[in-house]
This record gives structure tokens, C-alpha cells and sequence, in this order.
């Protein structure tokens, strides 16, 4: 190596070695220090006992450990869906010939602009009982008993998966917008002259160089709705996991085992469990499509 290749080398590494330094000490050393916590029965009050696997143990027979679960999995299998058929929808029409596009752009991306913790406290309000706006508009269409959204285990987490659809949608789209202009317009022309319609477009041309960008999308979504960082304050602003734990999420659980009832190995044990299945799905993606660049057969 020259001289010259080494300035430039120890260059490099001085501009990513704050960045490096940051994930560290923000990162890597809390989740070791998690997954050791996670032996143990560290109560937060200086007592910590080493007990091996007994936290694991209890985490796979705890019901409401694994009603998180389940309660989780649903949120997924809808939100993340949801959020991308919609996000692609947004982005194929302000990518296209759209009236004012650049306001709707901005008006689609608005909400995510907005604090999460905020948007959480507007819609528990429209969505109260009985004063409400969304209650009072029901009220005055003839439903003489508006539903309880937020009370009525049974659509408590309809309401969390709609609201964070509206929220997230905004920002996927801005991905998906992204990759769509990356598609080259010759092969659009091309198509509109061998008298191509909307339908063979979209599936011949624009959703097969969109996967590598779907694919991001997908995995984004999927890490985002299972690991619940984003959607935790919406539970903790607009339901606090209830009612009946309809919206006990698998991260608020977590939450509630070390900040309300001071389980931090436990509460560490179950954490560690979700970031090793998220690196386990996220890896079994990336290999099983090869980062989105899987190639279909042409039969």
C-alpha cells in the first residue's frame, strides 16, 4: 500500500469511526449486557442472581407471554400487507400524470411528520366514546350505538393496525416512489407502443424491477411490526396494552415486566429471544430471495 493509499484508508476510517463508536456503545454493548442480564433474576434494586435458563423456561409457559405473541403476529400479518399494497398504490399514482402531484406527495408524507406520541392522544380522542368525532359522525348518520373502539377487545387492535397504517404509509411510499423512478421511462414507451395496457405494465414491467425495493420494503415493515419500536406509542399513549390485552403487543409486554413490575432478567430474556428471531427471519429473507434479486422462470 502507498503512502498515499494510506491517508486515504486512515481517512476512511476516521470519518466512520464516530458512527462505529455510537453503535458500540449505544448498541452492541447493551445487547450484551441484555443477553447477560438474561440469566439472571436482576430485580433493579441491586440484586442479581444467577439462574441459568429458568427465565426461558418461564417466558415459553408464561400465557401472557404468549398471548403477546400471538397478538403480535396478527398486527404483522395485516399491518405489513396492508401498508404496502397502500404504499404502492400512493406511490404508482404520484409517480404518474397526477394534477398538483407535488402537493399530494407532500400531503401523503405529512402525517409521518408528525410525533407519534401526539398523532397517538388526536386519534384516542376522535375515537372516544360517546364524544368523540368519529362517535358523534355514527351518532349522526342513525347508528344509535357507535361501537367502542378502543374499549371493545374485538377491535382494539383493528384500530392500533388501522392508525399505524395511516401513519407508516406515508414513508413507504417515499421508498417505493424512489424505486419507481429508478425504472427506466424507454421501457414504459416501449410498452405503450406494442399497445401495452395498465394490467401487463404493472406486472411485466413495473412489479419485477420493483423487487429489489419491495424487498427492502417488506423487510422494513415486517422488522418494524415485530419488533413494535414504532407502535409502542400508540399502545402506550392510546390503550396500555388493553382492553383484556387485545393490544399487548410482545415489546409492551416487555416494557411492562422491567418498568412496572422490575423483571429485568426476565424482561431481558424475552428481548433477547426477539432480536434473535428477527436476525434468524432476516437472514432466512435474505438467502431465500437473495436480497430480492431472485429471477423468475419466463414459462
Amino acid at each position: 500500500m502507498t503512502r498515499r493509499h494510506r491517508r486515504e484508508a486512515l481517512a476512511g476510517y476516521a470519518f466512520v469511526a464516530p458512527s462505529a463508536l455510537g453503535v458500540g456503545i449505544f448498541v452492541l454493548v447493551p445487547m450484551v449486557l441484555a443477553f447477560l442480564l438474561s440469566f439472571t433474576a436482576a430485580t433493579g434494586f441491586g440484586q442479581i442472581q444467577f439462574i441459568g435458563l429458568d427465565n426461558y423456561r418461564t417466558m415459553f409457559g408464561d400465557p401472557l407471554f404468549l398471548n403477546s405473541m400471538k397478538v403480535t403476529v396478527l398486527y404483522v400479518l395485516v399491518f405489513v400487507p396492508g401498508l404496502y399494497f397502500l404504499a404502492l398504490g400512493m406511490a404508482l399514482l404520484v409517480n404518474g400524470n397526477l394534477p398538483a402531484r407535488a402537493f399530494f406527495r407532500a400531503a401523503f408524507f405529512a402525517p409521518y411528520a408528525i410525533s407519534l406520541v401526539v398523532v397517538g392522544l388526536v386519534w384516542r380522542y376522535m375515537l372516544a366514546d360517546n364524544v368523540g368525532i368519529i362517535s358523534v359522525l355514527l351518532a349522526k348518520v342513525g347508528v344509535d350505538n357507535p361501537p367502542s373502539f378502543l374499549g371493545d377487545p374485538g377491535l382494539a387492535l383493528w384500530a392500533v393496525i388501522f392508525i399505524s397504517i395511516w401513519f407508516f404509509v406515508g414513508f413507504y411510499m417515499i421508498i417505493l416512489l424512489g424505486g419507481l423512478q429508478e425504472i427506466p421511462r424507454e421501457l414504459f414507451e416501449a410498452a405503450h407502443l406494442d399497445g401495452a395496457g395498465p394490467w401487463p405494465i404493472l406486472t411485466r414491467i413495473v412489479l419485477p424491477l420493483l423487487r429489489p425495493t419491495t424487498f427492502f420494503t417488506l423487510v422494513l415493515a415486517t422488522i418494524s411490526g415485530l419488533a413494535g419500536l414504532q407502535s409502542f406509542d400508540l399502545i402506550y399513549v392510546m390503550t396500555q396494552g388493553g382492553p383484556a390485552n387485545a393490544t399487548n403487543l410482545g415489546i409492551y409486554y416487555i416494557y411492562q415486566q422491567a418498568f412496572r413490575y422490575n423483571q429485568f432478567g426476565y424482561a431481558s430474556a424475552m428481548a433477547t429471544w426477539y432480536a434473535l428471531t428477527l436476525i434468524i427471519l432476516t437472514g432466512i429473507a435474505f438467502k431465500l430471495t437473495k436480497g430480492g434479486r431472485f429471477e423468475f422462470s419466463e414459462e
